[in-house]
């Protein structure tokens, strides 16, 4: 199985264009890498491809990831699309799929709702993309040669179908995490998760990777740096340190390999000099970049 991470930002990236915060000035300033935003693609057989999540800089990371290039006049070697929530850095880049190319589009049964609710998507052909339906827990092929499950993990509904009042530890099918297995290799992927449990630990155990939510160092972070009024909790995000934060929660847990992903441009680890990094990398996780490759 090969991973290609195609965007390791929270949304935003990095740097976000309206925010003048040290570490989007030191990307623009090429002084620590830069990140477009979250998603992945996979594939068994490096010929048929499936993206994982769909940010606005799709385009761009199409462009700069020389596997998922057209080969002849007019093609894609990308067989479908898997979207984990309704958020709207894993769903824009579905606009930049419209230009006639055949797919497949899998999601749960709410989070079709929430794309076929928005006339904008009407723009994907019906008759070139199955928008196909996935009930948690069962398995399904998501491109030829590798096997999905999803599964719920804790978090909220996207930021633009919040009411007065936010649950932000609800399980069900608007946040999920992915299985893929492949040649006898599994990884568990989850972008976004709000708790980490005594379930989804025992869940992940035994994962050959493990890609996950690493969006702020601490809780509180977008608010001491000015930057925001909300916690990552608040958000829906499990912070990164700290007793309940995600490198405690997942101490110990046997994974072959761990990387952070879905980096908010506010968060330390961003920056290959800080500390913080320093920190995460000797518990034994790696942060993830843009067209990082992954070959459990």
């Amino acid at each position: 199985m090969r991973i290609v991470i195609l965007g390791t930002g929270a949304g935003g990236g990095l740097p976000q264009w309206n925010c003048g915060c040290p570490n989007c000035e030191a990307a623009r300033e090429g002084r620590i890498p830069s990140m477009s935003q979250s998603g992945i693609a996979v594939s068994s057989n490096g010929r048929d491809w499936a993206l994982v999540n769909v940010s606005p800089d799709l385009r761009v990371q199409l462009a700069t990831n020389p596997v998922l290039r057209p080969a002849g006049l007019r093609g894609s070697p990308i067989r479908s699309v898997l979207v984990t929530n309704g958020d709207i850095d894993h769903v824009a880049g579905l606009l930049t799929l419209r230009e006639g190319q055949p797919f497949d589009l899998f999601a749960t049964p709410a989070i079709h709702g929430v794309l076929g609710a928005n006339p904008m998507l009407s723009v994907l052909n019906p008759r070139l993309v199955s928008r196909r339906e996935v009930v948690l827990d069962q398995d399904f092929e998501l491109v030829a040669g590798v096997t999905a499950r999803l599964f719920a993990v804790p978090g909220k509904v996207p930021l633009y179908l919040e009411g007065e009042t936010v649950e932000t530890g609800q399980m069900g099918e608007q946040t999920v995490g992915v299985e893929l297995d492949a040649n006898g290799r599994r990884i568990c992927y989850i972008p976004g998760c709000a708790s980490v449990p005594d379930w989804l630990r025992d869940r992940i155990s035994g994962a050959n990777a493990l890609l996950f939510d690493g969006t702020l160092w601490t809780d509180d972070e977008m608010i001491r740096a000015g930057l925001g009024q909300k916690t990552g909790r608040r958000m829906g995000h499990v912070p990164v340190s700290g007793a309940d934060g995600s490198i405690a929660a997942l101490d110990g847990v046997p994974v072959a390999q761990r990387i952070f992903v879905h980096l908010n441009n506010s968060n330390p680890l961003v920056d290959p000099a800080s500390p913080e990094r320093a920190r995460a990398e000797a518990a034994g996780w790696q942060i993830g970049h843009d067209g990082m490759e992954i070959r459990p």
